[in-house]
């Protein structure tokens, strides 16, 4: 009996003894060494892109101010133009005709006021002498008051009459860049089309406005000197904007407006770069990205060769206690570089796979090997 029992318990054990550690064995030799890294949190100027809208120093709609046959177009569309330049002429004759008639109309009040006046200085002299009654005189001077009045009345009408002739030459009110021309010679053009004429940019410098979410905002405000927002403007160094084709803008911008309100629907405020442009590279409705420094607490800097993507999501994978992989998603504040800012899904002491991502799964087991390089520089 007792020959039995021993030999049930010696079976189980050769069994085990023979098994277990053959397959850890070849466990550790099918496991792959990967480069890790042991993050940590540090504080730096994360740099994030916003999207921005380019607009011209100055943009202004180029319409007519009278209703009229367009008879001239006096520009050619793109060309640079100063100040009180003639851009278009309408035709002058039924406003020449108004503005004539006003003429006449002064030149009949002011003869008017003139016989008033004789009529008055004779009837002054006449009282004067006892010769006819003072109402006389003042019937007369009433008479030149009136006459006085219509004169003042006909003179704004010509004048009036004289700007609506100046209104048949539309000129540029500003220096700048005429942009499509919106109507042809002949047209029949009035203050209220739902077109203008052409619009006019003054690009020798453009604004170029973005947005900023509230937190951004007030790290970005609270990483500057001064006490108020006009003194911390004039200690923020240089932008830089990035064109929609990726190419970075050759001149560096200037941050010097911020909005007076939140908008309440986007809870974003928005903010102003002014960039130089005497090259005229940009025009108004161009777009680009602005490259804002954000001074953040608690990000830990990543190489962005150690991330992957996959539906629209970034990832990472990191080592466990295990020594089994674990893929992790990233949420990532800004980059500079080669370099992701990690404010999400990576902790301080994380083993973080650097290389080989596209030969690794979630759950698989590594030979962790740790490198002191920094992750900044990889």
């Amino acid at each position: 009996m007792k020959k039995n029992l021993l030999h049930g318990m010696i079976i189980p054990a050769i069994i085990f003894s023979s098994c277990t550690p053959g397959n850890q064995q070849a466990q550790n030799t099918s496991a792959p060494e990967v480069q890790v890294a042991i993050v940590n949190q540090t504080d730096a100027v994360v740099y994030t892109e916003y999207p921005a809208k380019i607009e011209g120093q100055t943009d202004v709609e180029i319409r007519s101010q009278v209703n009229g046959i367009l008879e001239k177009i006096l520009v050619e569309e793109g060309a640079y133009v100063e100040k009180g330049t003639p851009l278009f002429q309408i035709d002058t004759r039924p406003f020449q005709e108004e503005y004539n008639n006003a003429q006449g109309e002064l030149l009949a009040a002011k003869a008017n006021v003139a016989t008033a006046k004789i009529e008055v200085k004779k009837l002054t002299a006449l009282v004067q002498n006892k010769v006819v009654s003072p109402y006389q005189l003042q019937t007369a001077q009433a008479a030149y008051d009136a006459a006085a009045a219509h004169e003042k009345q006909a003179l704004a009408k010509a004048g009036n009459a004289r700007i609506t002739l100046g209104f048949a030459t539309i000129k540029a009110p500003v220096n700048g860049y005429i942009g499509r021309l919106g109507k042809k010679t002949g047209s029949l053009i009035a203050p209220s089309d739902s077109e203008p004429l052409s619009y006019l940019s003054d690009n020798r410098e453009v604004h170029a406005y973005f947005s900023v979410g509230e937190a951004d905002f007030v790290a970005f405000k609270d990483g500057l000197k001064g006490s108020s927002i006009s003194e911390k403007l004039k200690n923020t160094s240089a932008v830089t904007m990035v064109l929609s084709g990726g190419t970075a803008y050759p001149q560096t911008g200037k941050l010097d407006m911020v909005d007076a309100a939140f908008d309440k629907s986007t809870g974003a405020i928005t903010l102003r770069a002014t960039f130089p442009n005497k090259e005229g590279l940009l025009r108004s409705g161009n777009s680009g990205r602005i490259k804002l420094g954000l001074k953040q607490s608690g990000v830990i800097e990543v190489p962005q060769a150690a991330t992957f993507e996959m539906q629209d999501k970034t990832f990472a994978f990191i080592v466990d206690q295990s020594n089994q992989t674990r893929q992790v998603a990233l949420t990532i504040s800004g980059s500079i570089g080669n370099t992701y800012y990690i404010s999400g899904g990576l902790k301080t002491g994380d083993r973080l796979v650097l290389k080989g991502l596209e030969s690794l799964k979630d759950g698989m087991p590594v030979k962790p090997e740790i490198t002191k390089a920094k992750l900044a520089s990889n």
